[in-house]
Formats: structure tokens, sequence, C-alpha cells
């Protein structure tokens, strides 16, 4: 050590060298400056659990489901995007105890924005989940702009989710990228959840040279935890021909393989793995279908439940006629076909079955017009079926609808 003060001290060339070690490292942060104005999105944001009177229905005016899940006592909770698909996004959260009769006013909201910076900070995409243990999971992103070509993967939880007053953990950064449909627990006791990487030509302007480096992982990836959620691990991933959000769901067969499905603008597309989602077959077409989010879960029957728009294989010229099905041979044939919504404009369904099987599903209606966050309540023999037939099941149960309504409306009034 002291030979190498000495030499440091007196040897001029010396200096020349490290003036060049630091001319490159100034031009590689001038390089980089991009990703660096991203640094806003690592800030956690707050969990606003007494968001009233600013975020009441009244100063809302739009309104994008994320989705819905049921707490060990029964309570629903319901997830949705309000302020816009785009840099204003933030989430809104309220609930239900009387199996959605009737919900709550906004509970909870996730809203990252700060006038202070110079871009806005957003969160528009993530998932509600219930885990084994009864806790209750909020994955969400935040980005800078709409994309910033980093995004990240946060989540928050609640241990007392049916309580007066339940309690959201600090929110915690696990990944880049965001997560719209639930986890999934294999056999082996993994959890293991669907998360995506959007690729470049999704990037905003002033973000464009960013993050070059996160380019090998712009996918449908999975990510893995053996640790109930304590710490998350990419796994594999599959990168679709024209992919579309991807907004992968991911299934494990009774065979032990894990099937993927994801939107492209091709339709709906495939992949399967056989070690667990190390690795993944080169992906195929699995159906037609409009670009939109689509449902894929096992159900406790050991059936599969899957909510798409339209007849099977059938590309409808618009986000309509949202339609429940059953297969009873791992996703080869599909039976019944149960209409949970007719109309035009409905998007993103997303779903949890209860314990004695009543199957949920959540979905928004005209977003930017109505905004409406809606609920159908139905079993597998009413997909079978083709209808509405069991004792507690019902279509277009309302959850929540923005602009400036003083009060939320009865199902029945629900324009046609």
């Amino acid at each position: 050590m002291i030979k190498k003060t000495i030499f440091l001290h007196n040897n001029h060339w010396t200096f020349g060298i490290l003036a060049l070690v630091f001319s490159f490292l100034g031009t590689q942060t001038a390089q980089t400056q991009q990703n660096k104005t991203g640094d806003p999105a690592l800030v956690p944001p707050k969990i606003n659990t007494s968001p009233l009177p600013l975020y009441d229905y009244d100063k809302l005016d739009y309104g994008m489901t994320i989705g819905i899940e049921r707490t060990p006592k029964g309570r629903i909770w319901a997830c949705w995007v309000a302020g816009g698909d785009n840099d204003d996004a933030f989430f809104v959260l309220n609930s239900s105890d009387d199996d959605g009769k009737n919900w709550s006013k906004p509970r909870m909201v996730i809203d990252p924005h700060d006038p202070s910076l110079k871009e806005k900070r957003r969160t528009v995409v993530g998932c509600l989940w219930l885990d084994p243990g009864g806790k209750l999971w909020l994955f969400f992103d935040q980005s800078m702009t709409m994309f910033d070509g980093r995004d990240g993967n946060w989540y928050t939880t609640c241990q007392n989710p049916d309580a007066a007053n339940p309690v959201w953990s600090a929110p915690v950064r696990f990944s880049d990228g965001c997560t719209l449909n639930k986890p999934i627990v294999l056999k082996d006791g993994t959890w293991l959840l669907p998360v995506s990487l959007w690729d470049r030509t999704k990037i905003k302007e002033a973000y464009k040279e960013a993050f070059h480096e996160l380019d090998e992982l712009r996918m449908a990836n999975v990510y893995t935890s053996n640790d109930q959620g304590k710490t998350w691990t990419r796994r594999g991933g599959v990168r679709y021909p024209q992919a579309q959000f991807d907004e992968h769901h991911v299934v494990e067969r009774k065979d032990g393989t894990l099937w993927m499905t994801a939107r492209t603008v091709g339709g709906m597309w495939e992949s399967v793995s056989n070690d667990q989602g190390k690795t993944w077959s080169e992906p195929q077409k699995y159906m037609e279908h409009i670009g939109s989010r689509h449902v894929m879960r096992r159900l406790q029957s050991g059936n599969i439940l899957f909510v798409r728009h339209g007849a099977i294989n059938e590309k409808t010229k618009f986000r309509s006629k949202l339609t429940a099905y059953i297969s009873e041979d791992e996703g080869k044939t599909w039976k019944g076909g149960l209409m949970l919504d007719e109309r035009r404009g409905l998007s993103y369904p997303d779903g949890f079955q209860a314990p004695d099987g009543t199957i949920y599903v959540s979905y928004d209606h005209n977003r930017d017009f109505d905004g409406e966050i809606l609920m159908a309540r139905f079993t597998e023999k009413d997909i079978l079926d083709g209808k509405f037939g069991g004792k507690k099941s019902k279509a277009k149960i309302l959850i929540s609808r923005p602009l400036g309504l003083d009060k939320l409306i009865a199902p029945s009034e629900i324009s046609k």
C-alpha cells in the first residue's frame, strides 16, 4: 500500500491515465443521463388509506378495471385505474361486505403524481391476489411518463383485509416491468408470478435511449418465490411475436408442464415449459382474439376457466361479448359459453372463485365515457348451460362509477 501511494504521488503519467478514466466515466454518465432521469420512479409511493373527499366518486372521471379478490371472511376488494390509460393514471380501491350488493366509497388510493417533477409519474398496471395464508397483495407498477423503458413492479400487502381499518405495508419494489394477472401456486409450493417488460416501441420520447441494458428481458417473464413472497427471482420468459403488453397467464397442467397464454397483435398465443418455467417452447398461435386481456384460471373442480371476447376462436370487431368457458381437458377443447355482458366497450376481465364454488369476474365498460367497473357472479353449471341460473348468479353488478355521481346507481339502471 505504501509503494502504491508513492507511485501515485510521483508519476505524472499516472494522473494522465486517471484523467482519461474519469473522462471516460464522465462520457458514460452523460450517455446514461436519460436513465437517471427515471430515478423518481424508484421513490416509494404513499399508500393513502384516507382518500376522501379528494378521491370521492364525484372527483373521478375514468374507470379501467385492474382486478378483484375475496378475503378469508368474504369481503370483496376491487381495484381500478382512475385518471386515464396514460400518464395521468393512478389506483383506487373499494370493497363490499355483502357479496357485491353494496360497495364502499374509495378506501385506498395509490397516486404517485408529483407536480414538482418534470414528467408525470403514474401507476397503471397491477393486480389483487389473496395468498394461501390469507394475506391480501396488491401488485402495482410505477413509471415516469406512460412508459420510461424500465417501469417498476411493486407490492403492498394487508394482513387484516377484513378489518374495519385495514393496514397496508410499506411498498416494496422487487423487479422491473409490471404484473397484470394473479400469481399461481405450483404443486411444489412455489409461487409463480407473471411479469411483463414492454418492448422499446412503447417507450416515450424522453426515454427513447434509456435502459438498453434491459432489452434482453423485454418479454413475458415469470418470477418465482420460495419464501412466501419475501424475495422474487426471475426464472425465464417468452418473447412473443408482435407482443401487445403480454398480459400473460400461466396454468400448471396436470402433467406438471406450465402453459402460458398471452395477448399479441395476431391473436392469443401460447408457450409451454417442461422445467417449471426456466425454458419455454417456441411460441405458437393458440386462437383468434381481439387485442385485449383474457382470464385463464384453474378452478376447484380441476377444470380451467376461460373468459374472453366472443365465441371460441372468434375475433370480434369490438371489445364486446364477454363470455366464460370451461375446459375439462387442459385447454384442448372448451365447453359451454356464458355471455357475461353482450355490449361494446368491455375490457380487462379478472376473477376469483369463492370457497362455495361461485365464480366472480370483474371488468370495465366504456372506460372513457361511463367508467363503469362491473362484476358478474356465476357457477360452472351456468357456463355449461349458457345462462345465469345459480341461486347467487347475477350479471352486470355495479362496483363503481365516476363522472360526478353522488351515489352508485343500481345495476338495473345501467344502459343497455
